[in-house]
């Protein structure tokens, strides 16, 4: 009895195997190569029927080359359907076509870029009626900056040049180009890109520094593990301190160009005061700028890692050395301790320069 059972186990195994071989070698053999991407539409539900775990949702594609068709398909049958993703009549949604061993439809997410050109709308409004003209001008130098970034820093990259020196040249033209498109070609915006441009290279060394002695190189974002998938040619240990040197640049011209805008009010209120008095009173307001933004730019770091932070302190299981030792969270750490200590030279540097100018004869 035993010999006969185990001679149907040797054949059940090898009937397995052999179906297991089969069905690979089938699926070796369809070619996807042909198969055309996939194609997102705009649409908006029409009708929903809820059944029992899943609904039954009619639609109209409202762009594209499928414009005016209406369809019907069971969203949430394949996958368990949360609240968060169920629809209702007249909401507005994005559609992706997608075509393998056949063509479907599914709903991705709701459409928003409604709401965004709304709130982009009301933020300009508020600039406008706040700021006048000059909000405007601003508002300018922000669309060269993400201009820079898109069309410059970002193809560079792209193309296999090192991130670091992309970056870093690419925050030299933006500080240069959105402090004077901002405040106007003077005095004191030249101050401040010079003191702009003297901290960018201490955020440059601190952050080199900094990612050398912590030995992280990159790779602890879901978002760097996907690049590093797609695209071998990108240094991400590069990318981490380019991020580094942009990121601060994003509060390092606000920081230079008020501390310098302090100086010159308060040399105009009194001329006679002397260069060591002139950049005392002006580095006594800066201190207290100082102190308000090492708890802002910490808490902006934290804000936007806010999940991965929440995760990390639900994991009982782990000792706390050991989640600050995670490669995920010192990059954090790195970021935030590189952009402050930055940043506090920021204030000393365009105090002395700007004291230095406004008391030379």
């Amino acid at each position: 009895m035993k010999s006969q059972r185990l001679i149907k186990k040797i054949l059940v195994t090898l009937l397995f195997l052999s179906l297991f071989s089969s069905v690979a070698h089938a699926q070796e053999e369809i070619d996807f190569s042909d198969t055309p991407p996939d194609v997102h539409y705009k649409a908006k539900i029409i009708e929903v029927t809820d059944k029992n775990d899943y609904q039954e949702v009619k639609f109209q594609i409202l762009n594209g080359e499928e414009a005016g068709q209406q369809i019907i398909i069971d969203h949430g049958k394949d996958f368990d359907l949360l609240d968060n993703q169920k629809v209702k009549k007249d909401d507005f949604v994005t559609i992706v076509k997608s075509h393998g061993l056949k063509t479907s439809y599914n709903i991705v997410e709701p459409y928003r870029l409604n709401a965004i050109f709304f709130m982009i709308i009301l933020f300009l409004l508020i600039v406008f009626t706040l700021m006048k003209w000059k909000g405007l001008s601003s508002l300018l130098g922000l669309a060269v900056s993400i201009f820079i970034l898109i069309k410059f820093v970002v193809p560079l990259i792209l193309n296999g040049h090192n991130p670091l020196l992309t970056s870093f040249i690419g925050s030299l033209f933006i500080a240069g180009i959105s402090i004077y498109m901002a405040h106007g070609f003077n005095r004191r915006s030249t101050l401040s890109i010079i003191s702009t441009l003297g901290t960018i290279i201490i955020a440059l060394i601190l952050s080199i520094w900094f990612v050398s002695m912590t030995k992280v190189f990159g790779t602890g974002s879901e978002e760097a593990f996907v690049l590093q998938l797609g695209m071998n040619t990108i240094n991400l240990k590069g990318l981490l301190l380019g991020g580094i040197v942009i990121g601060t640049l994003g509060i390092l011209d606000d920081v230079t160009t008020t501390q310098t805008a302090a100086i010159e009010e308060i040399h105009k209120a009194n001329s006679n005061l002397k260069f060591k008095e002139l950049y005392k009173r002006g580095f006594s307001v800066g201190r207290e700028h100082m102190i308000s933004m090492i708890n802002t730019l910490a808490l902006a770091y934290i804000g936007a890692a806010f999940p991965m932070f929440i995760l990390f302190y639900t994991s009982e299981h782990l000792p706390l050395w050991v989640i600050i030792n995670n490669e995920m969270i010192v990059e954090e750490i790195v970021r935030t301790l590189a952009g402050s200590i930055a940043l506090l030279f920021a204030v000393p540097i365009s105090t002395l320069l700007a004291a230095y100018i406004y008391t030379k004869k």
